[in-house]
């Protein structure tokens, strides 16, 4: 399947915005070249800020930029944008409810051989938490074009999650509009819904295949913002299907699986599963060996599928 990477989307569009709206402005903390936007850099340079090795500042500056009506793309690797800068982000952005666009790169554990200090596993929580916060993740690099022209006319605090590695591609030919809040169903079926975020899409994609072939039909979710999520497609599923399983490359504390499990619990419980990593750290390593070893694979993800299947009929014979 054809790859692409989300780190060139982003400073490609980020180009291309800034060509047609001069308040767009980018901010970066000396990673410029691993985050792409040097591109934004190259042409306009001056609405190009390198604040240096100091997230929190970045943010402050961001804040400020925001405050005086610019539109400012605020990057680095996703564990320092969302922890070291936290409380800036908290009392600077979103508590102002500014109207800042933070896109980090470099998330999950795919980040590899960099190890647990650099794999951010967390800030999709420590972002969702945020009130006036919107949460995005997005499966591809198509639908991160569409993120940031959508966030760049969107006003206020925004975070999206890229990855260092590049993605397969879902959307290329495809009739898909990226709406904030909503979701996706990138493949239809009537045993279980996958709900899945970011790389986990497309695996969630080819456990389904896997599935299809023992005769299990997966519904599959592209759900990629997290915030505010959209309940009405989950509460569907759960009707339609009676048991959902959420797969993301992130704590399943206060990550996407929460997130869910906290609309089915309101609105129409039926059996949750999360699957990511468990209250623990990154460890280095190769991307691809690392989701084996964090069991994220789309083989490890029929696997579990067909363990929580074991669930619905026993559901329905209490009810019954």
């Amino acid at each position: 399947m054809k790859k692409a990477s989300l780190r060139e989307a982003y400073g490609r569009t980020l180009v291309e915005l800034g060509r047609k709206n001069k308040d767009i402005v980018v901010l970066d903390a000396d990673l410029s070249g691993s985050t792409k936007t040097k591109m934004f850099a190259k042409e306009f340079p001056e609405r190009f800020f390198n604040i240096g090795i100091a997230e929190q500042d970045m943010i402050g500056t961001a804040a400020g930029l925001a405050a005086a009506g610019k539109i400012p793309f605020a990057s680095t690797f996703a564990i320092f944008a969302t922890g070291r800068a936290w409380e800036q982000i908290r009392q600077s952005i979103a508590y102002a409810g500014l109207n800042v666009k933070i896109v980090a790169s470099h998330g999950g554990i795919t980040v590899g051989d960099d190890g647990g200090s650099h794999q951010a596993i967390e800030d999709v929580g420590l972002m969702r938490i945020l009130p006036n916060m919107t949460v995005i993740v997005p499966a591809d690099a198509i639908e991160m074009e569409q993120v940031i022209r959508t966030i760049a006319e969107y006003y206020g605090p925004v975070y999206v999650r890229g990855a260092r590695i590049d993605f397969p591609v879902l959307y290329e030919g495809k009739d898909y509009h990226f709406k904030i809040g909503k979701g996706d169903i990138v493949r239809e079926g009537s045993d279980i819904t996958l709900i899945a975020m970011g790389l986990m899409v497309h695996h969630a994609l080819e456990a389904a295949n896997l599935l299809a072939l023992e005769g299990i039909e997966c519904r599959v979710v592209n759900m990629s913002t997290i915030k505010p999520i959209d309940r009405e497609l989950i509460v569907e599923s759960a009707a339609k299907t009676g048991i959902i399983l959420t797969i993301e490359e992130h704590l399943i504390t206060n990550g996407l699986g929460s997130a869910v499990c906290e609309v089915v619990c309101e609105e129409y419980p039926v059996p949750v599963k999360r699957l990511g990593i468990r209250d623990r750290f990154g460890i280095s390593g190769k991307p691809d060996k690392l989701l084996s070893y964090f069991r994220l694979t789309p083989q490890d993800i029929a696997e579990e599928v067909k363990t929580v299947l074991q669930r619905k009929p026993r559901l329905v014979r209490a009810i019954g």
